[in-house]
């Protein structure tokens, strides 16, 4: 347990990303006595900062690409890079067994490593000598809210983890043991509940803290985490304030969501802040991770023909048009002479796709390109996730005219203008479920609903979907006709395969913390 035994002695106070200037660009400080910080107002306000940054910090390997890694294991995304060693993602895109833990290990010590920075700050605050209480009981909600928001990332990828609540030195956490999954919910209910009494909501902060976490950005990450243990009427309930307090409305065109023009746009509750100015390293890479390697990308975490097949099937290409590229497509919204007749060389990509949510124009791209420098902000959480969790918990509950009322209202976004649902019960859920996957599609949330989602057969969906029998499977190995897919075999068609029912609706717990703990942390079943 090397990494989590660093992270509760390091003490570092770095800055976060915002694209507001006055919670941006602020000078990185160096360590500091944690006996003799926390005196002031801004001293607070700077390590708070630095837990935002624990967000997705300030680079790609952190946290970014093994969230796009986690998505490989969905039927929405391949590996895709054929042109470069696999390994780091074999473990997960394709339910390998590889004896490196890779971007698995780097993700849960940085999650840790954020949710020390939390606890900084929850445990310092209280004590520090500023007379805007306001303000103190803010600072230390928006702790609480990052800390919630790391434990529920812990938890849908890794089951029950450690909880460490409190700044505590190496000595006082050998031997820790990892809660259970009813256990870590009820941690991250607590910081969530907590968080909202005092956190403002979005029309009350000011300008300069655009970004910052707000009540309504922690109800819906409650309103998830009771959506996620089947708490259908505490999700309702909790989600249908968010809708009723108009804080939060549909973008008209679906175009708009997942441009850099509308960062912040009133579609989101929460999003990751990054920045293109070049003296501070807090821009995103995914767009560059994400992008063919034919125009100064990576081209990992490509779109498979079965997703594209789902929009086609429902008829839906405007949402299609602006969630995935294909090679010689000209790119929506992006009208310069680099984005006509694209190119995705098959011979290097998989799918010869790419993720258009990532995409950033030709005209608005900074220069030098494949930096940390991008300023297209992560949405983590926007108003159409709302809505949609809303009508599955409704559903759920047999309020079918309330889920009705709120999927409609998806589909009927000015741009999309899909004709509205009708039906009702089984044929309901199926109908939100689908809707979700491409409204949703390519931004972090498949691989976790087909994860909870029970079908009818009693089986979670992902263990329908995966697998030698699964229908991802049969459609890449025996139904597919799609030329590049079969082409290109440098990544397996056979992807999932490997699926184990009893062993992959988790990852494994990394095999260096399992060590170092001296076997406290015990491992997920059959890995």
């Amino acid at each position: 347990m090397r990494h989590a035994l660093k992270i509760f002695i390091c003490c570092t106070f770095l800055y976060s990303f915002s694209s507001c200037s006055n919670f941006l660009e602020q000078p990185v400080l160096g360590k500091e006595n944690l006996n003799t910080y926390f005196q002031t107002e801004e001293e607070c306000l700077k390590q708070l900062t630095g837990a935002y940054q624990g967000v997705f910090w300030d680079d790609w390997w952190q946290i970014a690409a093994p969230s796009v890694g986690f998505e490989m294991a969905s039927d929405d995304l391949w590996m895709g890079n054929t042109t470069q060693s696999q390994s780091d993602w074999l473990r997960t895109a394709h339910y390998g067994n590889p004896s490196q833990d890779g971007p698995i290990s780097n993700y849960w010590q940085y999650r840790y490593k954020s949710i020390l920075r939390c606890n900084i700050v929850i445990s310092k605050v209280p004590g520090a000598p500023i007379k805007n209480e306001t303000l103190r009981k803010r600072i230390i909600a928006e702790a609480k809210f990052l800390r919630a928001f790391n434990y529920f990332e812990l938890v849908k990828n890794f089951g029950g983890v450690p909880l460490i609540t409190e700044m505590k030195l190496p000595s006082e956490i050998l031997g820790i043991t990892r809660a259970s999954v009813q256990e870590t919910y009820k941690q991250i209910e607590q910081d969530l509940q907590d968080a909202i009494a005092d956190l403002p909501l979005r029309s009350e902060y000011p300008a300069a803290d655009l970004g910052r976490a707000t009540k309504g950005a922690a109800m819906g990450y409650l309103g998830k985490a009771y959506l996620y243990q089947e708490k259908y009427n505490e999700a309702l309930d909790v989600l249908g304030q968010v809708i009723q307090s108009n804080q939060y409305d549909l973008l008209p065109n679906f175009g708009d969501v997942w441009s850099i023009e509308h960062n912040n746009s009133i579609e989101s509750l929460f999003e990751v802040q990054y920045s293109s100015d070049l003296t501070y390293n807090l821009g995103g890479r995914l767009p560059v991770f994400t992008g063919s390697r034919n125009d100064s990308g990576w081209s990992w975490g490509l779109p498979t023909s079965n997703l594209e097949k789902a929009f086609i099937d429902a008829g839906d290409a405007e949402r299609l048009r602006w969630t995935i590229v294909k090679n010689g497509d000209d790119v929506a919204g992006d009208n310069t002479p680099e984005a006509k007749n694209y190119v995705i060389a098959p011979g290097q990509h998989k799918s010869a796709r790419i993720n258009r949510k990532f995409y950033i124009p030709h005209n608005l791209r900074p220069t030098p390109y494949d930096g940390n420098h991008n300023n297209l902000n992560q949405r983590l959480l926007r108003f159409a996730d709302v809505l949609l969790m809303y009508a599955e918990a409704a559903n759920a509950v047999g309020r079918d005219a309330d889920a009705r009322q709120a999927l409609n209202r998806v589909r009927g976004r000015a741009s999309v203008n899909l004709p509205p649902v009708t039906a009702s019960g089984t044929a309901l859920r199926n109908a939100i479920r689908l809707e979700r996957r491409l409204e949703l599609a390519l931004e972090f949330q498949r691989l976790y609903d087909i994860r909870r989602w029970t079908d009818d057969n009693g089986k979670k969906a992902i263990a329908n979907i995966m697998g030698p029998n699964g229908s991802f499977v049969r459609y890449n190995m025996q139904e597919s006709t799609d030329e590049y897919e079969r082409s290109n075999q440098r990544e397996n068609s056979n992807k999932g395969i490997t699926f184990q029912e009893n062993r992959d609706l988790l990852f494994p717990i990394p095999n260096t913390e399992i060590q170092l703990s001296g076997g406290s942390i015990v491992q997920n079943p059959n890995f």
